[in-house]
């Protein structure tokens, strides 16, 4: 398949300006959120610049997204913007189906949550308990503690396996116990550390509660969830079907790269189904956050009890509920959730108690910077509080001073010279810019003091430093050391 490339910023936004997205709700609150995107750095003394989201969409390559807001409880508007599918030149709506990625979580987790309420199952109770076909292997790390769903759900079962690639059309789709047992495009899913001692995000906690469901309801994830949760929810454009029925393809968004390349395929396959796989809108997932919230304010007869939904929205560890991760405290609360699966990108916040809440889903690996910059447009116009717009200082430094850092660099966790992986620091134009040849990416470098410097588009923080035997030694955000070798 020919790979179609993500059109220049005037074709788009010539494009872009004759298109008619599909919208419902508030239009001025859409225009004046779309005409005000700002960017998370701002330098301190010059004038807040702002963006519309046409020239943003452009600048980050992302070729389509599309937006829900909740107020007072209620969708108060939902738009699509720009290209679902470049091959057929199909544009994003309201019901344009996108990929939730790690959004699958907390929907997911309702299954689990459900069957508890309904007594089919205990949040604390040996998974094992119920698995059948699949057990998760005994170790000196289970001897005492066990997993539990409430572990699973919180990321706190000591699982394994972060997250799913997912695959190609093309490729043989594996089932759910071959991804258990790793025999699939990701290792086996086991337990490596004392369940309950620690928070660490794992997809593979997830497929494990997703086998725990299928188990104990004797039906496959999708089918249980269509069922029991997104039928009920009212999310009828949603499915957990993986792959996606042949028949619905053209609802669905295709997926592009970070530069907005359609990726081959169009989109991966995720058979992680409760980890990756659900297919949806935000106007459908601003439908779970109006439930949450109901059910909080007193709603009766939703579809979990408030008691329920209370223990979901209780923080463990790492500030972490039964699916979404929360945040602030008292009215201010927040239960949220982000999603990155191969060529989309989205988040989904909501306030607990404020009826209020704001998803947003793209069809593109650069999604983020833009996501950022719309929460930070919409936090302003309702006054949320959410804005990361961040201030910073900035220095001037001669070409002299600057010519000291350029080179070649060599990752390295313990000594220089080991590892293969290099990036370049280069000097063009009284700038400093760094090279990931491995990535295929460059950012510049602006200081903010003397061996301090930032990217201003992604926040990336760079530190140089020497050692005792003379390389210089750049540290990127406080995490990765490279030695100067060249």
């Amino acid at each position: 398949m020919k790979l179609l490339t993500f059109p220049a910023l005037l074709c788009f936004v010539i494009f872009y300006s004759c298109s008619t997205p599909t919208q419902v709700g508030d239009g001025d609150a859409a225009q004046v959120i779309e005409n005000s995107l700002v960017a998370g750095l701002q330098i301190k003394g010059e004038s807040k610049k702002t963006y519309t989201l046409a020239e943003r969409m452009a600048h980050y390559n992302v070729p389509g997204l599309s937006i829900a807001v909740v107020k007072d409880g209620k969708i108060s508007w939902a738009k699509g913007y720009g290209t679902a599918n470049s091959q057929t030149g199909s544009l994003v709506d309201v019901n344009t189906l996108f990929q939730a990625g790690s959004i699958s979580k907390p929907i997911a987790a309702l299954a689990a949550l459900k069957l508890a309420k309904e007594g089919k199952v205990e949040l604390d109770a040996d998974v094992n308990t119920y698995l059948t076909s699949w057990k998760v292997p005994d170790s000196e790390f289970t001897q005492t503690e066990k997993v539990t769903l409430r572990r699973l759900l919180t990321h706190t079962a000591g699982t394994t396996v972060h997250g799913f690639p997912g695959y190609h059309p093309s490729m043989i789709f594996p089932g759910i116990e071959t991804v258990l047992n790793g025999r699939g495009n990701t290792p086996a899913i086991y337990v490596d550390t004392t369940p309950g001692t620690l928070w660490r995000y794992s997809g593979g906690g997830y497929t494990i509660m997703e086998k725990v469901v299928e188990d104990v309801t004797d039906l496959p994830l999708d089918i249980y969830l269509k069922q029991s949760v997104l039928e009920p929810l009212g999310m009828e454009h949603s499915t957990y079907a993986q792959p996606l029925p042949a028949d619905r393809a053209a609802e669905a968004s295709a997926a592009y790269d970070s530069n907005g390349t359609l990726i081959d395929g169009l989109w991966h396959n995720y058979p992680e189904q409760a980890a990756a796989g659900l297919w949806t809108t935000p106007s459908d997932l601003a439908k779970y956050c109006i439930e949450i919230q109901s059910i909080v304010a007193g709603k009766k007869d939703g579809i979990l009890s408030q008691e329920m939904v209370t223990r979901m929205l209780t923080k463990d560890k790492n500030d972490w509920g039964l699916g979404p991760s929360l945040k602030n405290e008292g009215n201010d609360l927040i239960f949220q959730h982000g999603g990155k699966n191969a060529g989309f990108t989205n988040n989904m916040v909501a306030f607990v108690h404020k009826g209020e809440a704001i998803i947003i889903m793209t069809n593109a690996d650069n999604g983020g910077r833009l996501i950022g910059e719309i929460m930070n447009a919409a936090s302003d116009y309702y006054d949320w509080g959410l804005s990361n717009v961040r201030t910073i200082e900035t220095i001037k430094l001669s070409s002299e001073k600057l010519q000291e850092f350029v080179g070649k660099y060599q990752y390295s966790e313990q000594v220089p010279g080991s590892g293969s992986y290099y990036i370049e620091v280069r000097l063009t134009n009284g700038q400093l810019t760094v090279i990931d040849p491995d990535q295929n990416t460059s950012f510049s470098l602006t200081p903010t003091e003397a061996m301090k410097f930032i990217d201003l588009e992604k926040g990336d923080q760079i530190v140089f430093s020497a050692t005792e035997n003379g390389p210089v030694v750049l540290l990127w955000n406080n995490n990765y050391r490279f030695y100067k070798v060249e």
